[in-house]
């Protein structure tokens, strides 16, 4: 466990999605104020708008690698394919650990949501769901990462 984990997890018990208290936990490192961090990430929670799709821990860690490894030039292809490659690997290893990057497979639910409307932040919603420990897993996935591709100036 890292203290970046230990901030997704937090934030996330606080109420913010689980996309934004990962992307939110990294906000300094990536030279973005919190406020815009948890902005940026706020539509992706829930599976992308609450629609179960992929995971929202995983959609704030891609935001993150994107803004530290990724590319401007729409001709970069060499950048393109490291980056589309990084992520790949990581949700491999995100799958591997939790059996899934789908939010309504990790959360044993059939099919997608049919309300946008978010579930009341309950300690039964915190006992049912794992989703504060996949934030907490997937910034500890990224923390790691980081350490260990630093980037060349």
């Amino acid at each position: 466990m890292s203290v970046k984990g230990d901030r997704a997890y937090e934030l996330f018990k606080q109420g913010y999605n689980c996309s934004q208290a990962v992307f939110g936990a990294f906000a300094e490192e990536l030279g973005v104020d919190f406020s815009t961090a948890v902005r940026m990430a706020s539509g992706l929670g829930g599976g992308i708008g609450r629609m179960r799709e992929v995971c929202g821990t995983f959609t704030g860690l891609t935001l993150a690698v994107g803004l530290i490894y990724g590319y401007d030039d729409p001709k970069a292809t060499t950048e393109k394919t490291a980056l589309y490659e990084d992520i790949r690997t990581l949700a491999e290893r995100f799958r591997k650990e939790n059996g899934s990057i789908i939010c309504r497979e990790l959360l044993g639910l059939q099919q997608a949501e049919s309300s946008a409307v978010p579930e009341a932040r309950t300690s039964e919603y915190y006992q049912k769901r794992p989703c504060a420990e996949l934030c907490r897993y997937a910034a500890d996935i990224l923390d790691e990462f980081i350490k260990t591709h630093p980037v060349e100036k």
